[in-house]
């Protein structure tokens, strides 16, 4: 009896602490997870891989433009992550002339990289514990709001004092569902130029077909500098600017892998949620997930009818697709994944075990009573959640004119509660990305998106929050009015529009057919929705904090906080996986599975010619010697969005690849972890050099690494 019991907490404790891989504050490296890292291979000390004394591998970590992680790789500052990560930027330099999202970029000198405005990448110099400050003053029988308003003085107090750098700011983070508080000190650097990018035929080969399958062979990297003042300091893009000076950068590292191999991803991982009760995972996959994934793929039928039978908006939407397709894929598989691995009864069987160590331990009686009052609160939650998805899917996310709207909007709220200098600051702000938005924007696209998503509206939006004067129109004939007239179509009349004194833009805005209907979603959503939500996530949040507390007391053994976007590390081995019955992926993929895809002239699997004579030379020496070309390579290290671009590193502290994406069967890792299904894909280093010098011919990139052969 004692046996099974053991096996029941064992089981228990593996299904909500998961096995090797899990998300660890680069400053918190405990003893055990050090230990496991050492007997897999690992031959660093913990301060080899973060201190704030001395230089260690989080000096060469960064995170890059807000959304993904870099890693530099030379001392004058070279950056290499994705290319999905640099894709804005590659676009945005594109022309018909100079198409470098076709035919690739390859700079070759300082003076021929180039800017990109508003791009930065943050590096991470110190992270502390903080909770004790944040949560000074604070009462076990508060008020909620009180306690809120309280630790948010905390915060603010503890931002300002903090010690830094002129040149440092400080963020504070909460971590374990706000029971815990981090501060970290960072450097944001805002020149940022563009190096070097391979084709889209490499650097996205797949593309949409591929996007989160395993086996792939995508060249999922572009390299960027970071450019500083003349003190080694973040500054604004000037010409004046010089290489960034990077005292700790990786090597890189071109021995052969193979399965087993020890490796580690030091990134910035989105957002994870794997502390959930099993009643919010199956809210998520059954009712969530479903209405997204129904109402992108709409979006992308649209999308995709017009973009095969044109190419210019094929250029223009290609961007727009991919970001779109990107969620709508992962969403599919999460769900599958959340049923094959039977996570929710997984959950259930833990919830069991909690409320055991609640009585044994003789914790808070309100405890048992967690998970009744979680199934009311989600219950009563299921139509607000609904409706949010839904509007923001259908009028923010998926359609220009209307998220255009949202933005004007907006920006007249701020007239009408904070007058006409806040009106002209946040118009300043506004201005450059809403006549943006018309560079890769066509009418006859937006409009069929218009009319496909509201019909998807008017037949999906839960009764509560639907407009009912929306309901009554003829959606065509609404479409026809609104694009043939309204100013959110008209990027001329829009651009004299908002060069109008404020309450002239607000009279003419009021009047416009476009703006008219938007507002009216738009009112639903700020009025109605956005209240409701907000009263029905401060209760869930408030009782998902309680319940983490319980767990964090009930568990006796060292568990991880959620990724929330702050520097983490995560480790594994090179191991294929068994996605189902009789079929087994191997590892590693190579060259040769580009030549057995290759389609001549399509956009997902057509092979540059150069790329072609390189496999049948065989020419990769001396990034291999085997008659082979590794591409990409998978293992068993938790990552999620955010990990787009992370160094991954072999046992040394050499990189050895670039992470890029999931398999589909285990993207269901968000919310929980299986070690048999969840693999992380990344793009062997010996590839993409083999890239750069081979195919790109920039040798100069290749003699400022330090290439360890």
């Amino acid at each position: 009896m004692k046996k099974i019991l053991f096996a029941f907490i064992t089981l228990s404790l593996q299904i909500i602490l998961g096995q090797n891989g899990r998300m660890i504050i680069p400053s918190e490296i405990s003893k055990q997870s050090l230990n496991e890292m050492q007997e897999m291979g690992l031959k660093l000390k913990t301060s080899d891989i973060y201190s704030p004394n001395k230089s260690s591998l989080n000096d060469a970590v960064i995170q890059f433009n807000g959304g993904c992680t870099g890693e530099i790789i030379s001392p004058k500052g070279l950056i290499l992550t994705n290319h999905h990560c640099g894709y804005g930027a590659i676009q945005a330099h594109s022309t018909f002339e100079h198409n470098y999202v076709k035919d690739g970029f390859w700079s070759k000198s300082l003076s021929e990289e180039l800017p990109n405005p508003g791009m930065y990448v943050s590096f991470v110099r110190k992270i502390e514990n903080v909770t004790n400050q944040v949560l000074k003053g604070v009462k076990k029988d508060m008020d909620p709001a009180i306690k809120q308003a309280l630790i948010n003085k905390n915060i603010k107090f503890l931002i300002k004092t903090y010690p830094k750098k002129l040149w440092q700011e400080v963020e504070i983070k909460s971590f374990f569902d706000g029971n815990q508080f981090y501060a970290f000190t960072v450097e944001n650097y805002k020149d940022i130029r563009l190096v070097a990018a391979p084709p889209s035929s490499i650097g996205k080969f797949g593309a949409d077909t591929d996007n989160w399958m395993w086996p792939r062979h995508s060249g999922d990297f572009s390299v960027f500098r970071i450019y500083a003042d003349k003190n080694n300091h973040p500054a604004e893009y000037s010409p004046n600017n010089v290489p960034y000076q990077a005292d700790t950068y990786f090597k890189i590292n071109i021995k052969p892998k193979k399965a087993g191999d020890f490796f580690m991803i030091y990134g910035f991982p989105g957002r994870t949620q794997e502390y959930l009760p099993a009643v919010a995972v199956k809210q998520k996959v059954d009712v969530i997930n479903p209405a997204r994934i129904e109402t992108r793929k709409t979006a992308l039928d649209v999308m995709q009818n017009f973009m095969q039978k044109n190419d210019t908006i094929k250029l223009k939407y290609t961007a727009k697709f991919a970001r779109i397709a990107n969620y709508w894929k992962k969403w599919i598989g999460e769900t599958q994944g959340i049923h094959k691995t039977h996570a929710i009864d997984k959950k259930k069987e833990f919830e069991s075990y909690f409320l055991k160590q609640v009585k044994a331990k003789k914790l808070s009686p309100e405890y048992l009573s967690i998970f009744d009052r979680f199934a009311d609160l989600y219950q009563q939650n299921k139509d607000i959640e609904l409706a949010r998805n839904y509007l923001i899917e259908i009028a923010y996310l998926n359609n220009d004119l209307l998220k255009r709207a949202f933005d004007l909007y907006n920006l007249e709220q701020v007239y009408q509660t904070k007058g006409k200098e806040a009106f002209k600051a946040k118009e300043k702000k506004y201005l450059p990305g809403l006549l943006n938005s018309f560079k890769n924007y066509d009418s006859k696209v937006d409009k069929a998106l218009f009319e496909a998503l509201m019909k998807l509206y008017v037949s999906k939006m839960p009764v509560k929050y639907r407009n009912k004067n929306i309901e009554k129109l003829d959606i065509s004939q609404t479409a026809d009015e609104i694009y043939s007239n309204s100013i959110l179509n008209q990027p001329d009349k829009l651009k004299k529009l908002l060069h109008k004194k404020p309450k002239k833009f607000i009279k003419l805005l009021a009047d416009d057919p476009g703006y008219q209907f938007a507002r009216q979603l738009i009112q639903d959503y700020y009025l109605k929705i956005a209240p409701d939500y907000r009263n029905s996530r401060i209760q869930i949040n408030q009782l998902q904090k309680k319940y983490m507390q319980g767990i964090m007391a009930a568990v006796d053994k060292q568990i991880f906080p959620d990724a929330n976007g702050t520097l983490r590390i995560s480790y594994g081995v090179i191991k294929g996986y068994e996605p189902r019955d009789a079929v087994y992926y191997f590892p590693i993929s190579h060259v040769r599975g580009i030549i057995e895809k290759y389609k001549p002239g399509d956009y997902e699997f057509d092979v540059p010619k150069r790329l072609i004579e390189l496999y049948e030379k065989k020419d990769y020496a001396p990034y291999s010697n085997t008659g082979e070309m590794p591409v990409d390579f998978i293992g068993t290290a938790h990552t999620t969005g955010g990990n787009s671009g992370s160094p991954a590193i072999n046992a040394e502290g050499d990189l050895i690849g670039i992470n890029f994406d999931r398999v589909w069967e285990g993207t269901m890792s968000d919310l929980y972890y299986d070690k048999k299904l969840s693999r992380n894909i990344m793009v062997d280093i010996n590839y993409v050099l083999f890239i750069i010098d081979k195919f790109g011919n920039d040798k100069r990139l290749i003699e400022e690494m330090t290439i360890k052969k």
